[in-house]
């Protein structure tokens, strides 16, 4: 099997193809249809590969990344919509997920890296 993600990044490989949203909407519904079991799962595998993850991302520009540094950078996007629930919200995320009923996300500017 090959990996989807950079070497180093081999505990985050079961996540790489459900958690990778390649828009902002995507990543928006991947958080508000996880369960709290599979976004804590989530979550504890890539929270400890956050800073190697961003300085590997970091270390060269955005149009010479490969595949596997997409996939890596939209995994560490839809981290930071899990984070969000988990770190600030907490056990109110059920209440928040309601009101995000309301408010959708269409797009961002992430949506058009390369």
């Amino acid at each position: 099997m090959s990996s989807l993600l950079p070497r180093g990044f081999d505990a985050l490989e079961p996540f790489a193809q459900r958690w990778a949203g390649e828009t902002a909407a995507e990543r928006a519904r991947l958080r508000d249809t996880a369960s709290r079991e599979d976004a804590l799962a989530f979550y504890a595998c890539a929270l400890p590969l956050l800073d190697p993850g961003l300085d590997r991302l970091d270390s060269k520009p955005l149009g010479d990344h490969d595949a596997a540094d997409r996939r890596l950078m939209r995994l560490f996007l839809t981290f930071a919509h899990i984070a969000m629930g988990i770190e600030v919200q907490r056990e109110a995320e059920p209440a928040h997920a309601k009101l995000r009923e309301h408010m959708r996300l269409t797009k961002a500017p992430a949506d058009h890296l390369p």
